[in-house]
């Protein structure tokens, strides 16, 4: 599927600055290249093309931050049927996305953007059945959010409200949000190239972007430490509510 071959250099630029800046906010924040990347690509993309363009990007961003954040052994042994049921909704997720209309797909994408807006909210709500029944709370909240995941390369607003909810450290949430992230994304590509819709050109074609998604990664790392957290969140969420706000705009004129 060969995306890129038709595009200008104009929008081959605004997708590089687009994935750059995503990296730049992964690495300063420890999560958020496909909240920020899909969106924003799906604004001259449809949804399906835009989870294309980043799934290379988004598997090498993930695996560095993993390997990168320190005890994932830990955050693995612990959470790792959390991981495998997202792997199952990623591949019910992405099959819907295969198989239909990706318009709609657009409006999905913006709840899940103002549900992640939300979840600081929605993360105070009592759910002592995700704590006191973990094993259903992670097959539920996998699942959910791998489909998620799958159909519009989003999870992180389910694993944030359940993370919340079960009162992980930062550090933890930071890595089963990437384990869960990588995992899903591996079966997403998996998906769609038993669809005949990723092959050899697709992954060569994304791969500067994929170095540009890592180098931008390890920036965002390097100065985590150096700039006001607040400030940069509010940005970074502010932008997203405009962008959701934009999609919302675009399904309505699409129909």
């Amino acid at each position: 599927m060969p995306i890129l071959d038709d595009v200008s250099f104009a929008h081959l630029a605004l997708f590089t600055v687009i994935i750059f800046a995503s990296g730049l906010v992964h690495g300063t924040m420890g999560l958020g290249f496909p909240v920020i990347a899909t969106p924003l690509l799906a604004l001259v993309l449809d949804v399906r093309s835009a989870i294309l363009v980043t799934l290379l990007p988004t598997a090498v961003v993930n695996v560095a931050s993993v390997l990168r954040g320190g005890h994932w052994r830990e955050s693995l042994g612990k959470f790792w049927p959390l991981a495998v049921y997202a792997v199952i909704g990623s591949a019910v997720g992405t099959s819907l996305i295969i198989v239909s209309d990706p318009t709609p797909f657009k409006l999905l994408l913006a709840l899940l953007i103002f549900l992640y807006l939300g979840s600081g909210w929605l993360g105070t709500l009592k759910m002592s059945w995700a704590r006191t029944h973990t094993a259903r709370s992670m097959l539920v909240f996998g699942f959910i959010a791998g489909v998620a995941a799958g159909a519009t390369n989003v999870m992180v607003p389910i694993l944030i409200i359940y993370t919340l909810e079960l009162g992980l450290t930062t550090t933890a949430m930071v890595q089963v949000f990437n384990m869960c992230f990588l995992s899903g994304k591996l079966m997403q590509m998996a998906t769609f190239a038993s669809a005949g819709m990723l092959g050899t050109e697709l992954l060569l074609s994304t791969a500067p972007l994929a170095g540009v998604a890592l180098a931008a990664l390890f920036l965002g790392m390097a100065v985590r430490d150096r700039i006001s957290t607040d400030n940069y969140r509010g940005i970074v969420r502010g932008t997203l509510f405009v962008v959701a706000l934009i999609l919302i705009g675009q399904f309505i004129l699409e129909r």
